[in-house]
């Protein structure tokens, strides 16, 4: 019987050449596929709802596959945690209707970053942020951030390689939170996301932050659709894949 299968996935990103399976790297999409191919002996392709980049992470990957099986959800998560390596845990594994696409069906994503503000540098925990030293002006960042809120040609923080296609998306949420223990938190909230978006989007906000640029410079980078206008790309490391959200179905 082939059935459809829709897993939520939780990986430490960071050793791995990130989400798309490769030839000549580890990758999450490679060690799973290889996972379900013991358990199956069918080759089968898992499908992201999008693509991470090496040393991003991921809370909540939502991913699909379909095979012909026997095999319960249940069997599912228990087998391929069993089978795959300590920083890629599937949290959830269901079965879904025919049809379902993890990419395509996918309507709202939010990514997390995290930024470490202090002098001293982390022993513990030091792949999960960036790591400034030097003081950030958070106000000047939060009254950046509605500059990007809504539907915008994104061009401007858009990284090279990106496949051809349009560049317009839409923000639904940019938010900055302050922790007491000197974390700055970047929650973005979008339709979609170009490749790097989020990490030149922070790395834009840094240098906001950092004095180097005013908060209202940030609209007219976005309206220019310039890459060279905008700030330097984020490091990987801070970047967190945390909700994927999906239409209801009745």
């Amino acid at each position: 019987m082939l059935r459809t299968f829709k897993l939520i996935i939780e990986y430490d990103g960071t050793n791995y050449h990130g989400w798309q399976r490769q030839t000549s790297h580890r990758t999450i999409q490679g060690e799973i596929e290889a996972a379900l191919l013991t358990m199956t002996r069918q080759k089968i392709t898992v499908t992201g709802s999008g693509r991470t980049d090496a040393g991003v992470h991921a809370l909540a990957q939502t991913a699909s596959f379909r095979c012909e099986t026997r095999l319960t959800p249940d069997n599912f998560q228990q087998g391929l945690n069993s089978l795959l390596d300590r920083d890629i845990v599937i949290r959830a594994c269901e079965p879904a209707p025919d049809g379902f696409h993890a990419r395509f069906d996918a309507q709202r994503k939010t990514y997390q970053y995290r930024v470490l503000n202090r002098p001293l540098p982390p022993a513990i925990g030091r792949q999960y942020v960036w790591h400034i030293r030097r003081p950030l002006a958070t106000a000047a960042m939060r009254r950046a951030l509605p500059h990007i809120v809504g539907e915008h040609d994104f061009t401007s923080f858009e990284g090279a390689g990106s496949p051809q296609g349009s560049s317009v998306r839409h923000i639904m949420a940019a938010e900055l939170t302050e922790t007491p223990d000197n974390h700055i938190i970047f929650d973005i909230t979008a339709n979609g996301f170009l490749k790097h978006m989020v990490r030149n989007i922070v790395g834009t906000l840094v240098e906001i932050g950092l004095g180097k640029r005013g908060p209202e410079k940030m609209g007219k980078i976005l309206a220019a659709r310039d890459r060279s206008l905008a700030g330097a790309t984020a490091p990987p490391m801070g970047l967190f894949l945390v909700n994927v959200e999906y239409e209801r179905r009745p």
